[in-house]
């Protein structure tokens, strides 16, 4: 590492033409440092075996009460037609003080309104139905 300093007028109307790698070498001292620090971190050392998971659809058993909403708020217990939500809470709430209580499984059409929807839901839950869920469509797999 040399360093020119001075010198006289001779040295100082020539051009430098060298490259100063000091700020280089410190650069990449600090890069090597840095690595060999983080490295040991970023790879554990202790093998484990991690579970698995698979997602598996439910099946509806014939206890579990599906409800159907059409796009035009029409209420389905199963294939039965039923006039309005306060006849479908007449039947919920005969269903909810079974022991083990059924689930309740609501289809609703993309199109229908949410207000049909939430109602349903509504008289599920002054029914006092404890398991509610919603029964969707998965998506295309490309």
């Amino acid at each position: 590492m040399g360093m020119s300093v001075g010198g006289g007028a001779a040295a100082g109307k020539r051009v430098n033409s060298e490259i100063n790698t000091t700020p280089l070498v410190d650069v990449m001292l600090v890069l090597l440092i840095i690595f060999l620090i983080t490295i040991p971190v970023a790879v554990t050392s202790i093998k484990v075996k991690l579970p698995s998971e698979v997602n598996q659809p439910r099946t509806s058993k014939p206890e579990n009460i599906v409800v159907s909403i059409d796009r035009d708020g029409e209420i389905y217990w199963n294939d039965l037609h039923l006039p309005n939500t306060a006849a479908f809470f007449d039947r919920i709430k005969q269903e909810s003080v079974k022991l083990p209580q059924p689930e309740l499984h609501i289809r609703g059409d993309g199109a229908s309104r949410y207000e049909a929807v939430g109602r349903v839901v509504f008289a599920a839950q002054r029914a006092g139905m404890a398991k509610v869920s919603f029964i969707t469509e998965p998506p295309a797999r490309p």
